[in-house]
């Protein structure tokens, strides 16, 4: 019995994670969840759990093995290291994504959203889900690896989208799945699309390497950079790092953007504070530092985030919220039940941008980008490129709900969740500009 409410358990929060962790929003108390390969999980949801996970010492966490991710973007990601390795990756990796340098990005992610929407007409509709991952991926490819040849950008999106539509949920979550059967099946469509992306990783680093690299992409700065004791990535870890990019960055971003877009057209009231906004500015540098549409991303974010649980695994003793851990456990903060506890959120089922504005919440409170020494490094160009994304689409395209059919729910799909069906908005009218 005990063995079958554990597996049903697992089930829901594989099917329908949003769902099965907001359930434990109210009463606050941690709870377990086993999942195949890793074990058991403690899982958290209130700011004092959440406080503790996330302040604990490195030397006491590790990135819990194995990790359903790891077939995508491989065993050095940042993602999945741990100790001194994962310091030593981070100092090199995060100087690019520094608020400084993101800034510079933003007409670059203008101009590949206003191309994605070029032919979009009066009468068309707008796959929300489908467009917002044809520009996070093209923004990725741009920004990160400085591709503008349009021919290898597209050689670029179609194996990262056949690697990541081939690593599933169920690939993903059950290891056992992962099974060669004499070159065929999904294993093996997999490994073999990764061994295409890597290739082309390896003729951009070499070519960047053979020009000098004076581009001044992210993969320029990556190139040049080194850790604290001279030593620079190379090699199998170097495509690692480059292969989470590539994949993590644009799945993670194409689910918010959807999220938003839905959110921003099912409410007339913040669809027009968004365009009143927007109508007093006029470069993307300005889309990006606006407040309510900040918020509205924010209020996204709160209410879907896309990756929804942070986990760690403890290498010594430690108290979560007054339950004391032991070496070897595995402890989580269930995002969705934190973002809905209504000790901390009035009216949590609402999407209200405005409490954003009224209130800054902790970042115990609210961590879309986790936190802590192993917060995403992507977490402000995340943002700007949300920002800039969502406002060159409005500012461009007259947009209207296509009315019907049951809200969409959050769904696993590869690195990240998404809506669990493609999201239609009919195209009005273009707007002059």
């Amino acid at each position: 019995m005990a063995t079958a409410l554990a597996l049903g358990r697992a089930a829901w929060a594989g099917v329908d994670p949003e769902a099965f962790f907001r359930r434990h929003a109210a009463d606050g108390a941690p709870f377990p969840v086993r999942f195949p390969g890793l074990g058991e999980v403690l899982f958290f949801s209130s700011a004092d759990g959440a406080r503790d996970i996330l302040t604990a010492p490195g030397a006491l966490c590790q990135a819990p093995l194995p990790n359903p991710i790891e077939p995508v973007v491989g065993p050095n990601s940042l993602i999945l290291l741990s100790g001194e390795a994962h310091r030593r990756a981070r100092s090199v990796l995060t100087p690019p994504f520094r608020g400084e340098a993101m800034r510079h990005y933003v007409d670059l992610i203008a101009e590949a959203t206003a191309q994605e929407i070029a032919a979009s007409r009066p009468g068309d509709r707008l796959l929300v889900g489908r467009t917002a991952q044809a520009i996070t991926l093209d923004v990725v490819i741009r920004v990160v690896f400085g591709v503008t040849d349009r021919g290898r950008r597209d050689e670029f999106a179609r194996v990262t989208t056949q690697l990541m539509r081939t690593g599933g949920a169920a690939l993903m979550l059950v290891p056992w799945l992962r099974r060669d059967i004499a070159g065929r099946g999904p294993w093996a469509r997999l490994v073999a699309f990764r061994a295409q992306l890597n290739e082309l990783l390896s003729e951009q680093i070499d070519e960047r390497r053979r020009s000098g690299g004076r581009d001044g992409d992210v993969l320029d700065l990556i190139l040049g950079a080194t850790d604290d004791e001279g030593n620079s990535l190379s090699g199998e870890v170097l495509r690692d790092q480059l292969r989470t990019m590539l994949a993590a960055g644009h799945e993670t971003s194409s689910t918010s953007l959807a999220w938003a877009l839905y959110h921003i057209h099912r409410d007339e009231n913040v669809r027009a504070r968004v365009l009143d906004e927007l109508a007093d500015v006029s470069t993307p540098a300005e889309i990006a530092t606006l407040p309510y549409l900040g918020a509205v991303i924010q209020e996204t974010l709160r209410m879907h985030p896309t990756v929804p649980i942070v986990l760690r695994r403890l290498t010594g003793p430690l108290t979560v919220a007054g339950v004391s851990c032991k070496p070897g456990d595995v402890v989580g903060i269930a995002l969705p039940a934190l973002h809905f506890n209504p000790e901390v959120w009035v009216q949590p089922d609402r999407f209200n941008p405005d409490r954003f504005l009224d209130a800054r919440p902790s970042p115990f409170q609210y961590a879309p980008f986790g936190g802590g020494y192993r917060r995403c490094i992507g977490a402000t160009f995340a943002h700007n490129e949300l920002a800039v994304a969502i406002g060159t689409i409005m500012k461009t395209l007259d947009l209207a709900p296509v009315r019907g059919g049951r809200p969409p729910r959050a769904v696993p799909r590869g690195i990240a969740t998404r809506p669990s069906r493609e999201i239609a908005l009919e195209v009005i009218g273009r707007r002059p500009g």
